[in-house]
């Protein structure tokens, strides 16, 4: 009933899961030098003024795509069962939990507005 919804659900996932390897750039330090993954944040060597923040942001990614995580699959499974209430609140959580990334990460915004559209239509 709901193959598309479910489809870019397990999207979602995928790229989220992939948020601190992938990642984006971000700018830190006075130099605004480019820390765009997990992966050079840890490899920053220890004289790099911005080192500890570059970390701190990309292991609050790793969280909020943990978070985000959990919500998705909830709204996966209730997508599966034919809940579009239950899943459009899943929807809701996951987004919300993103919005301190949100522009960088683009992934349960557009979704969540393409679960409240396809309410809208269905239900």
């Amino acid at each position: 009933m709901y193959e598309a919804l479910i489809q870019q659900t397990e999207e979602a996932l995928d790229r989220t899961s992939k948020w601190v390897e992938t990642g984006w750039t971000v700018r830190f330090g006075p130099r605004a030098v480019v820390v765009g993954s997990l992966k050079e944040a840890m490899a920053l060597p220890r004289t790099a003024v911005y080192r500890e923040e570059a970390r701190n942001y990309w292991r609050q990614v790793a969280l909020t795509a943990d978070d985000t995580s959990v919500y998705g699959h909830k709204a996966l499974e209730a997508l599966r069962a034919g809940d579009m209430r239950q899943a459009a609140d899943a929807l809701y959580f996951a987004q919300y939990m993103e919005k301190p990334i949100s522009e960088q990460s683009r992934t349960w915004q557009p979704l969540y507005e393409a679960a409240m559209e396809e309410a809208a239509i269905c239900c």
